[in-house]
């Protein structure tokens, strides 16, 4: 397909048109030409698909597989027509058909396979391990919904289904053929043999069928196509079985079967409640226990050696404590099923599994019920068991200064099994997703296990791929990039740093300048089409996109709104730079704190957007259902990147290095990847502020801050706390109390109101900076030119060499 002319592109939609949705092509919808187009891609890519798979077994060469429970892929038609060399012509074709490319991409759902960070990030690494040329593959569980769709009604989140799968999706295919059984509870019966070991039989065990459906990952422009392989729950009861059944069985297996599918129904489902809880180890076991499955079942097929070899042809990346039970799962397989004694089987486990660690939060790191292990996992909960009797033995002979702590290294511990602790003992590499933050894993938060085992820990920034969040999302300014540096920058993303030959060039800066104001303008109009809110394309874009959580801070953010409102209401002709606050965010549906949050936002923009008095100076806009598709519209339109973490709880971001990458500055606090994005770029390009990570774990281990001093003492924040008490925004005296009282009365957990003083310096010079458009011109491109150190191709290639030893396949 590379070679079509134009002309032959617009036979071939044609062709496909008809063939797939039965249309002529003067009859044909946007969504007609989505499936013909992804239907011709497919194509293309499945040779490229089968031609991968066959080298890698051609080759025996050594393969990574990715555990995740997310996998935020957004959509994949133009990424894949990009990755596949086919996005020009296509679009040119398209046009003369009288399509608007845009609308017929625009046709494809967000996949809702993912949440936020940890899923975006799980997706960015499967592109660059493909456009690198590495053995690796994806492994998630295939969600019939998402998270939950977005509504802002009356200025409340109010949550619909995600169903994302209610047509069908172009990428993925079905491979029954290669299902497995997953199974839970159940009886464990053990016999010891004539030799002396032990075998294990289960009984009366509840069985899951794990269907995979695979979904190609493109490299870029290489031909090397990876999978991503994606599990759903299915009931293995046939329907003549249910057919055949009386009246109440047969309702009996309805029920089962619901159940069942119930596994990979919803991505995260509210887990406040017990039922909630188990539904949620299943999926965990679920995805561990179907992918171990496959990966030996393809090891068996290919290398063909004995699985005391496994170590060298297999590495499985767990992505935070969520697939925690590979650990124990792999145990299990190797001892019940292929025979092997514990200590070979612990040698194997341990050198197979690698753990990524992504939060210093303790409600983050995963724990469950040793009774809901035990009852849902009988097998595996022994194993468990086993592993931390024999890991707290050998702490307690080997390591004596650390006897004291084992309490807080047990696996097992206050009736609860922790699986970050198991991920960490029960593999060969830990890694954290930033400097600072592996910094305080080694030394607070994981210090005794660094004390054990110091060579295992290690860290890898994470990154984003640039091709999707630069060349994609802002085609005009990498247009602009290659005509100044050449294209060898899209393979070779730290050539990007030449671009600081162009930072002080002003018919350069001019051009970018108008990049950026033609990208405002685009996602004005889409405001406004959206909200109703008309924004000013000159003012400062100012965006917080990012999970609404306390410790991030949209509460510092919109507190800073209220001071500037508060300061045009007393002083109308106050000379500000206009400024437009962009918000993007979901509450999980039981974050009462997080809702409140969201609806004082809201409030304010209904508030500040229809006050003529303050001749539309500052404007606030939030928009529902941020995803990926979303962030593709805002990132390339940013001015201000808001990083604003309390210190230390960040583990790194990626939102920071996309705005970053597409020539936002970045204003932010001492936390995660802004600390490396500040090394490279230095202070005069970036706008920091706030505590540090050691003066917040100062203030937590040793006290000493009180928020009610700063009420006292700063009228700024008396008034904008009063505000929310006495009703100035709403007509509801007691509306935002929840606020109020949790800011004051829990002593402000996350220090918005220490930080508050710091936040409006910092956005002073923000405004002082933004009138300079030569300076601010030149700290944006410097931005741009360091970016490249924050590709996710620098992030896996560091992988690939330290980590899982991967040796890239030849072209």
């Amino acid at each position: 397909m590379p070679h079509l002319t134009i002309d032959e592109w617009i036979k071939a939609i044609e062709h496909k048109a008809e063939s797939v949705r039965g249309v002529a092509i003067n009859e044909a919808t946007d969504k007609d030409i989505y499936y013909a187009v992804s239907a011709l891609v497919t194509e293309e890519m499945n040779k490229n698909w089968l031609q991968t798979q066959e080298r890698y077994k051609e080759k025996q060469c050594k393969q990574v597989y990715y555990l995740s429970m997310e996998f935020l892929v957004g959509r994949l038609l133009e990424s894949n027509l990009l990755n596949s060399g086919l996005l020009n012509e296509c679009n040119e074709a398209l046009k003369k058909l009288g399509f608007n490319p845009e609308r017929v991409y625009a046709q494809e759902p967000d996949a809702g396979l993912g949440n936020g960070g940890l899923g975006r990030l799980a997706a960015c690494f499967l592109e660059s391990i493909a456009s690198l040329r590495y053995a690796g593959h994806g492994c998630g569980i295939r969600y019939r919904y998402g998270l939950f769709e977005q509504r802002i009604i009356h200025g409340h989140q109010v949550e619909l289904p995600d169903y994302w799968l209610k047509e069908e999706y172009p990428w993925e295919t079905r491979k029954a053929e290669e299902s497995v059984d997953i199974h839970f509870g159940g009886d464990i019966h053990m016999f010891k043999k004539n030799d002396g070991s032990l075998e294990f039989k289960y009984e009366n065990t509840d069985k899951v069928t794990a269907v995979p459906y695979d979904v190609p990952i493109a490299g870029y422009q290489n031909k090397v196509v990876n999978s991503l392989r994606l599990w759903s729950a299915e009931s293995n009861a046939s329907d003549s079985e249910m057919l055949t059944s009386q009246c109440s069985q047969y309702y009996h297996h309805l029920d089962h079967k619901h159940s069942i599918e119930q596994i990979s129904g919803f991505l995260y489902p509210d887990d406040s409640m017990y039922e909630g809880k188990v539904l949620r180890l299943k999926q965990q076991y679920f995805l561990v226990s179907a992918s171990l499955k496959s990966i030996f079942r393809q090891y068996k097929k290919t290398v063909r050696r004995s699985l005391i070899h496994l170590p060298d042809k297999i590495v499985i990346q767990i992505n935070d404590t969520h697939p925690s039970l590979a650990v124990p799962e792999l145990m299990r397989i190797l001892m019940d099923e292929e025979r092997f004694g514990w200590e070979d089987a612990w040698q194997i486990t341990t050198k197979v599994i690698a753990y990524t660690n992504h939060t210093t939060l303790s409600e983050a790191l995963e724990k469950w019920p040793e009774d809901m292990v035990k009852s849902l996992l009988p097998r595996l909960y022994m194993i468990i068991q086993e592993i931390n009797e024999r890991f707290c033995k050998k702490v307690w002979n080997d390591h004596p200064l650390l006897r004291e702590k084992i309490p807080e290294l047990a696996i097992i511990a206050d009736g609860q099994v922790h699986m970050a602790r198991l991920a960490i003992v029960g593999s060969f590499s830990v890694n954290g997703v930033a400097r600072l933050h592996t910094d305080i894993l080694k030394k607070k938060e994981m210090k005794s296990f660094y004390t054990l085992f110091p060579e295992r820990f290690n860290n890898k920034t994470n990154g984003i791929t640039h091709r999707r969040w630069l060349l994609q999302v802002n085609p005009e300014l990498s247009s602009l990039i290659t005509d100044v540096i050449g294209p060898q920058w899209i393979q070779r993303p730290n050539q990007l740093i030449s671009l600081l030959r162009y930072s002080k060039d002003s018919p350069f800066l001019d051009k970018v300048s108008a990049v950026k104001v033609h990208n405002k303008v685009k996602l004005a109009h889409f405001i406004h089409e959206k909200t109703g809110i008309m924004v000013d394309e000159h003012s400062i874009f100012d965006v917080q996109i990012k999970r609404l959580h306390e410790y991030k801070r949209q509460l510092l953010n919109i507190f800073h709104v209220i001071h500037l409102y508060n300061e045009l209401k007393d002083n109308p002709k106050l000379d500000i730079t206009p400024r437009t606050f962009l918000f993007g965010a979901k509450a999980a549906p039981s974050y009462h704190f997080a809702k409140e949050v969201i609806k004082l936002i809201n409030r304010m923009a209904s508030l500040i957007n229809n006050d003529p008095a303050i001749h539309d100076k500052i404007k606030v806009v939030f928009l529902e259902n941020y995803n990926v598709s979303l962030a593709e519209k805002i990132i390339p339109a940013t001015d201000i990147s808001e990083q604003i973490s309390t210190a230390s709880k960040e583990a790194s971001g990626t939102g920071n290095m996309k705005m970053m990458m597409n020539g936002a500055l970045t204003l932010g606090t001492l936390d995660g990847a802004n600390i490396e994005i500040k090394d490279l770029v230095g202070d005069k390009n970036i706008f920091i502020f706030g505590l540090t990570a050691d003066e917040v774990l100062h203030y937590y281990n040793h006290g000493g801050y009180v928020a009610r001093d700063i009420y006292h003492t700063d009228e700024r924040v008396r008034r904008i706390l009063d505000q929310l008490k006495d009703g100035a925004f709403g007509s509801q005296e007691i509306e935002f109390k929840d606020i109020y009282y949790h800011t004051l009365y829990h002593n402000d957990p996350y220090f918005v109101l220490r930080d508050f003083d710091a936040y409006i310096e910092a956005h002073e010079l923000v405004e002082q900076s933004y009138r300079d458009q030569a300076t601010w011109m030149n700290m944006s491109v410097t931005n741009i030119a360091y970016s490249g150190k924050f590709s996710s191709d620098r992030t896996i290639q560091e992988y690939a060499s330290e980590i899982w030893k991967l040796k890239r396949m030849e072209k």
